[in-house]
């Protein structure tokens, strides 16, 4: 079997579909049939009740595990779905910011975390907070590879070019393997030309790092996670389904070929 490959869902800039995409990404892997593990290192935990869990009851989740309370098999939830589990997260993780300083190695807990479970998963998945924290710079240290989604709007390119600096960083000093698995192109509204010339921006700034899956803005796609489901299971046929499936397809290819 190839070997697992872990990918962090990560943009500095919040409210770009971000945590949609983690959640989405790992449920249509999960579709075709890999084994896929969302890691939610979001202390929002948003990815958590996305797929159907209720994250303030769960007692056993990333926090315990980067606290070195529990072991990581221990925090692994099964999914409604079929190949999908879930790490999951919640509020008690801000927490971890603080109590992680003077923590020898600290940066590099989650994956020696992960580097206990993966052989049992084609793909990993860890969901980032929305900021380069102690937490994010773990999913980065721990990943193999960076997915960037990117909404197509006026100060996209802004957040890009500091999230590239930022992977430019962890590269040198602490992951020297870590690379950019892809741009992903979200809440793409085809009405407006803003949409249309931010893309060709990106392009041309960044050439082959482009996913061709383009995730339209959707209604459909804003209402799933309110339902604790993805958007694959709350509306198999929308606009937004099909452009994570594509994407998912797009991964898997990538990886196993």
């Amino acid at each position: 079997m190839s070997k697992t490959r872990i990918i962090a869902v990560a943009n500095q800039k919040g409210g770009v579909g971000k945590t949609t995409t983690a959640v989405n990404l790992a449920a249509c892997l999960a579709e075709l049939g890999k084994k896929t593990l969302m890691i939610d290192a979001d202390p929002q935990g948003n990815g958590t009740s996305g797929l159907g869990f209720e994250k303030n009851t769960m007692e056993n989740t990333v926090y315990e595990v980067l606290l070195g309370e529990i072991e990581p098999k221990d925090a692994i939830a099964e999914s409604y779905m079929d190949d999908l589990w879930v790490m999951p997260s919640n509020i008690n993780l801000a927490g971890a910011e603080i109590e992680l300083i003077g923590v020898e190695r600290r940066e590099y807990i989650l994956k020696d975390a992960v580097n206990e479970i993966k052989d049992d998963y084609d793909f990993i998945v860890i969901d980032c907070p929305p900021s380069l924290s102690t937490i994010t710079i773990n999913a980065l240290v721990a990943a193999d590879t960076v997915l960037v989604p990117i909404q197509c709007e006026y100060f996209a390119l802004e957040g890009l070019s500091q999230l590239i600096h930022s992977i430019g960083l962890i590269k040198k000093s602490l992951n020297p393997a870590l690379e950019i698995e892809g741009i992903v192109f979200t809440m793409f509204d085809s009405r407006t030309h803003l949409s249309v010339e931010v893309i060709d921006e990106v392009k041309k700034s960044l050439g082959n790092d482009i996913y061709y899956s383009i995730i339209p803005r959707n209604v459909r796609l804003a209402e799933a996670p309110s339902y604790g489901l993805p958007i694959i299971a709350y509306d198999s046929k929308s606009k937004g389904a099909e452009g994570y499936r594509l994407l998912g397809e797009q991964v898997a290819e990538k990886e196993w070929n």
